[in-house]
């Protein structure tokens, strides 16, 4: 089976803009990374939605998702521009659907509309979000994916929820051509809410997790489908993973001291990357593609700082593709 990919490119958050001291130097790193991206075998590029960094709020740059999104729109020419995700907390979804809607106009029709619930609460707090319990931000991720389903697919889209309400807003132009819908990528492997969304609304899921726990939930994404008379086969299914590349016989803890420098524990850097090499890389390709997954985005440490490894690890994909 054949796989697409996609890339994320250095933001900020995930700290991989802090050897940079100049910030429109590093907003240039990000774009650098994009127009790499670009050149090739890449179908998309990819951003966060954060505003603080992780592992730990440090002051450092993290550029924010949809500002982003629409400059990587006008930087670019052929690579689709996603987020992995959107957090529904962050905006109305009446507003985030007219954002998706111009982005996707100035993007010539590129756009990768993500969405998920959101689960940053110490984000939420700081920017003033009102941070609830897990089943009533599920209840609003559920009503939000409607409304933004309705500004993309009505004229006068009318709609009254628990928790949120439209009342026949205008959302003109929809998307870059008249008839199509942007494409509405959902995060998160819920069962319950998140993956019979995907059923009824969605055009790709982004899950994670081990070998069984893939399977499963594509077994439930498809029973899903089934009840809803939704073609399973019709939505994409991605995964995403993060790697280190290192060459053979490396210590892995040396070879990563740099990037992880005073912040980030070496054994919070192993779990949250594979730190091996090219063939550690087509080995996780394969086991994400053996599950059913045909959509693959890879977050490439040091992207930021040594952009040649986007058309390097680019290189090692093409087979798959």
């Amino acid at each position: 089976m054949a796989a697409r990919f996609g890339v994320f490119t250095p933001q900020g958050w995930r700290m991989d803009l802090r050897e940079i001291a100049d910030p429109i130097e590093k907003y240039e790193a990000m774009t650098t990374v994009a127009k790499v991206a670009d050149e090739g075998i890449w179908d998309s590029v990819w951003l966060y939605d954060h505003f603080h960094t992780v592992p730990t709020p440090e002051l450092e740059a993290t550029f924010e998702c949809w500002t982003a999104t629409a400059t990587l729109a006008r930087d670019t020419t052929r690579v689709k521009i996603g987020q992995m995700v959107s957090c529904m907390g962050y905006r109305n979804p009446a507003l985030y659907a007219k954002i998706a809607s111009t982005v996707d106009v100035a993007s010539h029709g590129r756009l990768y509309a993500g969405i998920g619930a959101g689960w940053y609460e110490h984000e939420w707090r700081a920017f003033g979000y009102e941070w609830t319990d897990t089943p009533t931000r599920m209840k609003r991720f559920r009503e939000g994916v409607e409304i933004i389903h309705a500004m993309w697919t009505e004229d006068y889209p009318a709609y009254q929820g628990r928790h949120v309400h439209i009342d026949e807003p205008i959302n003109e132009p929809k998307s870059a051509q008249a008839g199509r819908k942007i494409p509405l990528w959902i995060g998160g492997g819920g069962e319950q809410v998140t993956l019979k969304l995907v059923a009824q609304y969605g055009d790709a899921c982004n899950i994670s997790g081990d070998n069984e726990t893939l399977t499963r939930k594509l077994g439930v994404l498809r029973g899903h489908c089934e009840s809803v008379g939704r073609d399973y086969n019709e939505i994409v299914k991605s995964a995403q993973f993060r790697v280190h590349l290192i060459e053979p016989g490396a210590d892995p803890e040396k070879a990563t001291a740099a990037t992880r420098g005073d912040f980030i524990p070496f054994e919070r850097y192993q779990n949250d990357y594979i730190i091996g090499t090219e063939d550690d890389i087509r080995r996780e390709i394969e086991r994400l593609i053996g599950c059913g997954m045909d959509y693959i985005i890879i977050v490439i440490a040091r992207a930021g700082y040594e952009p040649d490894l986007v058309r390097h690890v680019g290189s090692l994909v093409q087979p798959y593709t």
